[in-house]
């Protein structure tokens, strides 16, 4: 009989276990509906009444103001030239907020002077708009640091209502009902409460890290005795270790236990080993490519039939762009494990090579001479390396020689200095006489054969 007594308490308490969340919302539900109650009827009264004109009033005069202001801004904005990216996306933000500024700075002023003036009763919902107002520009402001939008929006508009609760003395109670809408898994509870502290937390760590990324890499771009290599492997180093330090304490500030973190990244791992071995692969190679330095920003390469210049380093890839504007994403590992030709790896003196011929009746030491000088006449040939052109052979039709010269920018094309200096060829040669040959073939009719076309022929054979 005791045992079945103690059972059938049991099931009567599993529900109202059940219903207990449900419960504590709707206590929570009718506390917030009656102070809500006893705030609207306090508006009736005259001192509250006229609070909310001046803050209604002092709005309308903060809109009158941007409108006065506002194009004149603009104006002042657009004449500024020289001035850096950052100022300027300040000074547009500035802009767009110029009516909450306005507003903020108005009813601060009234509000001291009613506290002067008056008894602190009858300022209480001026201050309350006042500090609501600054509380949001600040936010407004700040989470302009954050540069992904979605991260953005959830931290503003997660920090303007947390702030309002605040100021409100309504935490308590918000804070309850989200903390009774949870998720068991196991021995670990995920409320709502929870979820929301840590997309606030981390997301205003990564604004902090975001920021201190951004002023770390303008230091290393900046400093010339860093090589463009390392200079990309330190930003990237920094901001994998600012992020994930990050969003590992915003983690550790809202009491989840990491070590579950621990053994599903050691799945993670052996789950990369097996099904992502190219991604990695290509992560890899694209540390090596760093610590080497083999390749750099501004490197001119050729890999098969591709020539470009080193846009930027991925970390998956690089991009080259090539002279007819298309940029091709090549693999790291294709740099790794293939043929590379960089064309300014040491230095940056290219040696190029460029083939013609001449008739048999050309003095070739006269030819060597011409071509040599109609090549250091190009602007981008160096004079200060030589240029020499050898014969290489005797042709069917003409004596073939190669003509080869330096330059020292090869980010400026190969294909454009060879066609210069093709052209000087020509206009040298067409000055001193010197003819290109081209091949030429001669037909002999043997004796006893015959020659016949072949309209003739049909009218034969008709």
């Amino acid at each position: 009989m005791a045992e079945h007594t103690t059972t059938a308490t049991e099931d009567i308490a599993e529900p109202l276990a059940e219903d207990a969340p449900i419960e504590e919302i709707i206590s929570v539900g009718s506390t917030l509906f009656t102070q809500a109650e006893t705030f609207l009827n306090s508006l009736f009264r005259p001192w509250n009444a006229y609070q909310l004109g001046i803050i209604v009033g002092l709005f309308i005069l903060a809109h009158l103001f941007r409108n006065i202001f506002a194009p004149r801004l603009h104006r002042w904005m657009r004449s500024r030239e020289g001035w850096p990216k950052w100022r300027i996306r300040w000074m547009v933000v500035i802009h767009k907020r110029l009516r909450a500024i306005f507003f903020v700075a108005l009813i601060w002023i009234a509000l001291l002077i009613m506290r002067e003036m008056t008894w602190p009763s009858r300022s209480y919902l001026v201050g309350i708009a006042a500090n609501l107002a600054l509380a949001w520009l600040i936010v407004a402001l700040t989470t302009r640091l954050i540069g992904n939008s979605f991260l953005r929006a959830i931290v503003r508009y997660g920090a303007w209502t947390w702030i309002t609760l605040r100021i409100l003395n309504l935490t308590g109670e918000f804070e309850a009902i989200l903390d009774s809408i949870a998720l068991e898994i196991g021995t670990m509870r995920i409320s709502l409460w929870l979820i929301l502290q840590a997309l606030l937390i981390i997301g205003v760590l990564f604004m902090a890290a975001r920021f201190i990324s951004r002023t770390a890499t303008n230091r290393i771009r900046d400093n010339k005795d860093i090589s463009p290599s390392m200079q990309v492997l330190a930003v990237k180093a920094l901001q994998i270790t600012l992020y994930g330090a990050a969003f590992f304490l915003g983690l550790k500030a809202i009491g989840i236990d990491l070590t579950g973190l621990a053994v599903l990244s050691g799945a993670i791992g052996v789950g990369l080993g097996f099904g992502l071995q190219k991604v990695v692969s290509n992560l890899v190679s694209g540390v090596i490519i760093l610590l080497d330095k083999s390749i750099k920003p501004g490197d001119v390469i050729t890999i098969g039939e591709t020539f470009g210049w080193i846009n930027s380093l991925g970390a998956r890839y690089v991009s080259i762009t090539t002279r007819d504007g298309k940029e091709y994403l090549v693999p790291n590992e294709d740099l790794i494990t293939g043929q590379v030709v960089n064309w300014s790896h040491s230095n940056d003196f290219v040696r190029l090579d460029i083939h013609f011929g001449t008739a048999y009746h050309d003095n070739p030491h006269e030819v060597r001479r011409i071509a040599i000088e109609a090549a250091l006449s190009v602007d981008r040939v160096l004079t200060s390396r030589p240029a020499v052109c050898h014969i290489v052979g005797f042709g069917d039709s003409s004596v073939d020689y190669i003509l080869r010269f330096w330059i020292s920018d090869p980010t400026g094309g190969l294909t454009n200095i060879r066609g210069n200096v093709y052209l000087a060829l020509w206009d040298a040669f067409a000055a001193h006489g010197i003819s290109i040959p081209f091949p030429q073939r001669e037909v002999k009719v043997l004796e006893g054969s015959q020659l016949q076309t072949r309209a003739v022929k049909d009218e034969e054979d008709r």
